[in-house]
């Protein structure tokens, strides 16, 4: 599978070859669920707290005689039916991750880059280089090339200048190869991979 290269001067720079393998897979929706769901539990805090009757700070002195009241039988002013007391099986603190098998969660990633093929979303750029780190200079080189929600990948490092001029650029993201990840790819309009990215992808496939 070919597709083409350009710059960011939107100038075309040749063709480069997408392996079938991980670019030409027929994207499947349940897999790309159950990867999404995946990061999104994982990266929940799980740090939500209350006080049950045991944490509770209150007397512990018999709230009223056993007997003669009228009233129902109570020891306790920490009993959840009180106001200010415990709280009857309230959350604690726990990890909200949930398990997926690495080759599953391989298989996720090339299905959503095949997806964004399919779609026509994918874009190769020679290199993410910029020597100013201007915003303005970086927002007009994305105006011609139509990116609005990018996710731009580099190789093992982003260039300094770019990862500077491209924070303040709203919907626009940009990551090291290593930090792809199928949530991102879905969550933006168009993927952007460097030479340098899709060297890395293809070497991590085979």
């Amino acid at each position: 599978m070919k597709a083409d290269v350009t710059t960011l001067d939107a100038k075309k720079a040749g063709t480069v070859d997408l392996s079938d393998e991980v670019f030409g897979l027929e994207p499947r929706a349940d897999l790309l669920h159950r990867m999404v769901r995946y990061q999104l539990a994982k990266r929940r805090g799980g740090t939500v707290s209350v006080q049950d009757r045991s944490e509770v700070n209150a007397t512990t002195a018999k709230m009223y005689r056993q007997k003669g009241t009228g009233r129902a039988r109570h020891g306790s002013k920490k009993a959840p039916i009180f106001r200010g007391g415990g709280k009857a099986f309230g959350p604690k603190p726990r990890s909200h991750a949930i398990d997926l098998p690495k080759k599953v969660r391989a298989l996720a990633l090339k299905h959503a880059l095949s997806s964004k093929v399919k779609t026509d979303m994918l874009v190769v750029l020679d290199n993410c280089e910029l020597k100013e780190g201007k915003t303005k200079e970086l927002k007009s080189r994305f105006a011609k090339l139509g990116f609005v929600s990018a996710l731009i990948i580099d190789g093992a490092a982003v260039h300094d200048g770019f990862a500077r001029a491209a924070r303040n650029l709203p919907r626009v993201d940009v990551l090291p190869v290593q930090g792809i990840n199928v949530y991102d790819i879905l969550r933006h309009d168009k993927l952007v991979l460097t030479k340098a990215a899709l060297e890395a992808l293809e070497a991590r496939f085979k």
